[in-house]
C-alpha cells in the first residue's frame, strides 16, 4: 500500500507516549532517546498528484546496543526496501569494527593491547579516532575518547557509586589524549598505558548514520532518515515534498516535548543529562563527565546540535555540554551550518543565532 505524507499542525500534546511509536489520529511519533520524528501519515493522495507515489518504507532492528529506526522513500516499493537492507549492513559492519562489546573488534583489539603494541585498523576506524581527536581540540577537551574508565567507576546504572578523590586521580592518567597514538602513514594505533581504553561511543553512531545514508542513496533511495537512538541523519523530503519534522525532548518533564525543529540533508543529536543517572541527597549524578574533574558536567540540562553531517552533530553535542552554555554558544556562533539548542543548569532555553525563526519552543498548550 502506498502512503502519502500529509502536514498539519504539531498537536501531539493529547497523545499517549510509548518507547516505541504511536500511531492517533493518524500520526507516527517514533520515540529515540532525546529526539522523536514525528510524521504524519494518511491514507491514499491528495486528488491531482501527477506521476507515480513515492514509497515510504520504515523498519526497525537492534544494532550498537540500541534500536536503529531507518525511513526510506523510494520511487518503488522494492528500492525502498533494499536501501534499508543497505543501511542496515552497513551498520551491522561499522559495529563490528566499532563496538567495544565485540571482543573482537579493531577497538577491542586496540584496548587489549593497550600498553604493549600499535594494532592496525581500517581506514573507517581511523577517520572516526581522528575525528575524535579533532573535536576533542575544538571543544578544548570537553570531548574525549578516553574517558571510559572514569565513567566505569561512577557506574551510574549499576552500582550507582561516587568515587573517591584518589580513584579519581588514579584513573585521570588514563584519559589523558596525548597518550593516543593514531599512526596515519600506517594505519595504526598505540595507548601507551596499561588499562586505558578507547570507546567512541560518543561520536561513532553518528558516524554510522552518516555512512548508511550512503548506503542508502547508493540503493535508490531518493530521501530517508536514520535514527540511532538520539542521532539522527536526513536526507531529501518527504513524498509531499516537505522536510522531516522532530521534536526535542523536555530533559526535566518525562514524555515531554521542549522544541520542534524541521530537518532537510542535515543531522540532530542530543546529550543530556537524564538518561543515565541517579540522585542522592538530592544531588543529579550522570554519566557525561568532564575530562578535566572527571566528575559529572553540571553547566547544562540538555545540548542539542544540528550540523550537515552526523559526524560532527554527534560529538559537539557532548562537547559543548561540557564546555558549558556561554562557551559553547560561542564556538557554535563560529562554525558554518552548525546550530544549538541548550538548556542550561536552571532550565532557561538558549538558541544559536543560525536556528532562530527554525526552532519553535513548545507552547505549555501544544
Amino acid at each position: 500500500m502506498k502512503l502519502c505524507i500529509i502536514r498539519n499542525t504539531y498537536r501531539i500534546s493529547r497523545f499517549m507516549f510509548i518507547r516505541k511509536v504511536v500511531l492517533r489520529r493518524g500520526y507516527a511519533l517514533t520515540i529515540r532517546g532525546s529526539l522523536w520524528l514525528l510524521l504524519l501519515i494518511g491514507l491514499g493522495c491528495a486528488t491531482g498528484n501527477v506521476g507515480p507515489t513515492p514509497i515510504l518504507v520504515k523498519r526497525t532492528q537492534m544494532h550498537m546496543g540500541t534500536w536503529v529506526s531507518i525511513t526510506a522513500v523510494a520511487t518503488d516499493r522494492e528500492t525502498a526496501q533494499n536501501a534499508t537492507s543497505a543501511a542496515f549492513e552497513e551498520i551491522h559492519r561499522l559495529e563490528a569494527l566499532l563496538s567495544t562489546w565485540i571482543k573482537d573488534s579493531e577497538l577491542s583489539r586496540v584496548n587489549g593491547a593497550a600498553g604493549k603494541e600499535a594494532v592496525s585498523v581500517s581506514p573507517d576506524t581511523m577517520k572516526v579516532l581522528e575525528a575524535s581527536v579533532s573535536m576533542a581540540r575544538l571543544t578544548e577537551g570537553g570531548f574525549n575518547i578516553l574517558v571510559g574508565p572514569a565513567v566505569e567507576a561512577w557506574s551510574v546504572l549499576d552500582q550507582q557509586q561516587i568515587p573517591s578523590e584518589a580513584d579519581l586521580d588514579r584513573i585521570r592518567p588514563l584519559t589523558n589524549l596525548n597518550a593516543l597514538h593514531l599512526n596515519q602513514t600506517q594505519g595504526t594505533v598505540y595507548l601507551e598505558k596499561s588499562g586505558m581504553r578507547v570507546d567512541v561511543g560518543g561520536i561513532g553512531k553518528g558516524f554510522a548514520a552518516d555512512m548508511a545514508v550512503e548506503a542508502m542513496q547508493k540503493a535508490g533511495a531518493t530521501a530517508g532518515v536514520v535514527a540511532l537512538s538520539g542521532d539522527i541523519r536526513t536526507f531529501g523530503h518527504l513524498p509531499d515534498g516537505t522536510t522531516f519534522p522532530f521534536a526535542i525532548r523536555h530533559p526535566r518533564r518525562e514524555g515531554a516535548i521542549l522544541a520542534f525543529i524541521d530537518l532537510q540533508n542535515e543531522a540532530i543529536s542530543t546529550a543530556g543529562d537524564y538518561e543515565r543517572y541517579f540522585e542522592r541527597d538530592g544531588i543529579r549524578y550522570h554519566h557525561v563527565l568532564d575530562p578535566a574533574t572527571l566528575q559529572p558536567a553540571r553547566d547544562c540540562q540538555s545540548v542539542t546540535v544540528i550540523a550537515k553531517d552526523g559526524l560532527t552533530a554527534d560529538g559537539l553535542d557532548t562537547g559543548i555540554f561540557v564546555m558549558g552554555r556561554e562557551r559553547g554558544l560561542a564556538l557554535v556562533e563560529t562554525m558554518p551550518d552548525v546550530g544549538a539548542v541548550i538548556v542550561d543548569r536552571e532550565g532557561k532555553v538558549w538558541v544559536s543565532s543560525s536556528l532562530q525563526g527554525r526552532v519553535r519552543i513548545k507552547n505549555d498548550g501544544e
